[in-house]
């Protein structure tokens, strides 16, 4: 009886206002992520910019800005608050009348780590200021330490082969509106509604074809064994650019990015946490 109590008040917990704050903050810095990497690669499409198109590059710009430093802060602690959301939905479940099946606690784990990870990198950066490396040499750095294990090889690329069916999912689940069962669709007008559709389905694409181009590079690093062929955001980013549809296929994509970040943000206003 004790144990029943002490689960039910620790699903309250998870339900507080205090985890609700913490998610729609987070979203709103992932927002804010996504706007600045959106920008830093339409100025690669067009010549103008050397900083990284990831969010290493996003944070360093947004650093540079008036009150630079306590913007990082922000994004940094929504970061946090992304992470915990995501934990409570991983040990409690997520709203929604499938919210505690074992894929989808799961599936939230991994996003809590995920954001956990950019949320110390972002807070590392704002206490230090120290520079951060960018996606692409993470993503060679962690590469070439797979290659050196056992069966090194093929973890790569079982990885690789994760990542890209990560990006088809992403973009799949975005072109077939997934996100709808999440959304507070009585507190939305017809043209909200449109409005958020366009920015779920554009962003969402774009965001899984960045994960399915970094999975094939990574595939490609396992395959040539160099861990040199494998890139993050930016280096999948500028890959594009080097496809016959030139610069003009980034600036698509790049655009595809805004939209996202515009797309987190309605998510803060309206998704059901």
């Amino acid at each position: 009886m004790k144990a029943i109590k002490g689960r039910a008040k620790a699903r309250q917990a998870a339900n507080s206002s205090v985890v609700d704050t913490g998610a729609r903050w987070g979203l709103a810095a992932r927002g804010v992520l996504y706007l600045l990497i959106g920008l830093l690669a339409l100025r690669v499409a067009f010549g103008g910019e050397n900083q990284e198109a990831d969010s290493s590059g996003a944070i360093r710009e947004l650093a540079q800005q008036p009150f630079g430093k306590v913007l990082v802060w922000a994004v940094g602690i929504g970061l946090v608050g992304m992470a915990l959301w995501r934990l409570s939905e991983a040990l409690f479940g997520s709203a929604g009348p499938d919210g505690d099946k074992p894929g989808k606690r799961v599936l939230s784990a991994g996003r809590c780590v995920f954001y956990g990870f950019m949320a110390y990198s972002v807070l590392s950066f704002a206490a230090s200021a120290r520079k951060n490396k960018g996606s692409d040499a993470k993503s060679q750095d962690f590469t070439a330490r797979a290659l050196d294990l056992p069966a090194g090889r093929w973890l790569v690329g079982i990885a690789g082969l994760v990542v890209i069916g990560i990006g088809i999912g992403v973009g799949v689940r975005a072109a077939l509106r997934k996100y709808h069962k999440h959304l507070k669709k009585a507190q939305m007008s017809r043209h909200v509604r449109r409005a958020i559709d366009v920015l779920g389905v554009s962003g969402g694409v774009a965001r899984g074809l960045i994960y399915a181009g970094a999975g094939v590079f990574v595939l490609l690093a396992a395959a040539q064994y160099d861990p040199d062929e494998a890139k993050g955001v930016d280096g999948t980013l500028r890959a594009f650019a080097g496809t016959p549809a030139g610069p003009w296929l980034l600036a698509l994509i790049a655009f595809g990015l805004l939209l996202f970040g515009l797309f987190s943000f309605a998510l803060a206003r309206y998704r059901r946490v």
